[in-house]
């Protein structure tokens, strides 16, 4: 499908990666070391092939795109880039985005080193830029725009940045990828229009089915007994069905904590039944001790059914006759009998 080389073939890009240092224009660059660690995507087969296809270059001509993936916290957002990354042979570099990220952090970073000189750091980015790799900017709408700016000749058909602390422009390979996560949360930044434009296609990452759910939690922890592994799969999916946000990220934590409490005193074991709900109430909260009660609350907090308040409500108690929205029909309907 692509019309260019297999990045881990290239004898250049491989020389690049066993490389800890490179010169551009007269400065030397300290890279960043890949990210390696087991990247397998279960279920949601369709988003897989989206991202995928999101980096295949069709010609010279082509240019990859950069996806963000979006989603509630815990879906496998990152994890599923991992997985991209890994299925493409192609090295893996991640940078996790934070509201306090500045565009030196993102690019190259001066060091003062033991002998007193200024030594350069190159970003995971700028490194996957230089080696053809994958970058994975981690909750991106966490970055304030300044930082965002400073990437917007390398989201477009320019495909450099420039780094104004080591006074150099990077070209980035042609091999190179990226993808942006985003959590659907209010600890965000609204991301400006003209980066958003960039940054496409959307890839919505949803929580997955029972079958990929059950799957990803015995991958995660194959020592579980089934009994837990149900219970936990079982809050998980009813957690879904009422629109809580409870990840599988979350009944992972909660049941390693459960069968860590299990484990701890085998004289005297702890009923399967209680660790579980001590550890349901440790990780997510007294909350999740009732869905029910807690989608409701929620519900109710979002607006439900409640009837919005105009301007005059402010004012006006809802019986004042100055209330410009009273009814008055049942006024003057007693005045006239």
């Amino acid at each position: 499908m692509s019309s260019t080389n297999d990045p881990m073939t290239n004898p250049d890009e491989n020389e690049a990666l066993r490389s800890t240092h490179v010169e551009i224009d007269g400065v030397r660059l300290k890279l960043a070391k890949p990210y390696v660690a087991p990247g397998r995507w279960i279920g949601q087969a369709e988003i897989f092939q989206q991202l995928l296809a999101c980096w295949i270059s069709l010609d010279e001509a082509d240019l990859p795109l950069t996806p963000r993936l979006i989603g509630a916290p815990g879906v496998g957002k990152t994890q599923l880039a991992i997985a991209a990354a890994k299925a493409q042979r192609r090295p893996l570099f991640i940078y996790q985005c934070t509201a306090d990220t500045r565009p030196e952090d993102l690019l190259v970073t001066p060091v003062l080193s033991q002998n007193g000189n200024i030594a350069y750091h190159a970003s995971p980015l700028v490194t996957a830029m230089i080696c053809g790799g994958v970058c994975v900017l981690d909750e991106g709408n966490r970055m304030n725009e300044k930082s965002w700016a400073s990437l917007a000749p390398l989201l477009d058909n320019r495909r450099y940045v420039e780094s104004i602390v080591a006074g150099i422009t990077i070209d980035a390979h042609s091999e190179f990828r990226a993808a942006v996560t985003m959590n659907q949360d209010e600890s965000t930044f609204e991301i400006p229009d003209y980066i958003m434009s960039r940054l496409q296609p959307t890839l919505p990452v949803g929580f997955p089915n029972k079958q990929d759910e059950m799957a990803i939690l015995q991958y995660h922890l194959p020592f579980a007994e089934p009994e837990m592994l149900a219970m936990t799969v079982e809050f998980l999916q009813r957690s879904h069905q009422l629109k809580l946000e409870f990840s599988p990220r979350d009944g992972i934590n909660l049941l390693r904590y459960a069968l860590k409490r299990i484990s701890q005193n085998p004289d005297h074991p702890v009923s399967r039944d209680i660790a579980w709900q001590e550890a349901l109430q440790s990780c997510l909260g007294d909350e999740a001790l009732d869905l029910e009660q807690l989608s409701q609350r929620k519900s109710r907090t979002l607006g439900g059914d409640a009837v919005p308040l105009g301007l005059a409500d402010l004012f006006f108690d809802p019986d004042d006759p100055m209330h410009p929205d009273r009814d008055d029909d049942d006024d003057d309907e007693d005045f006239h009998v």
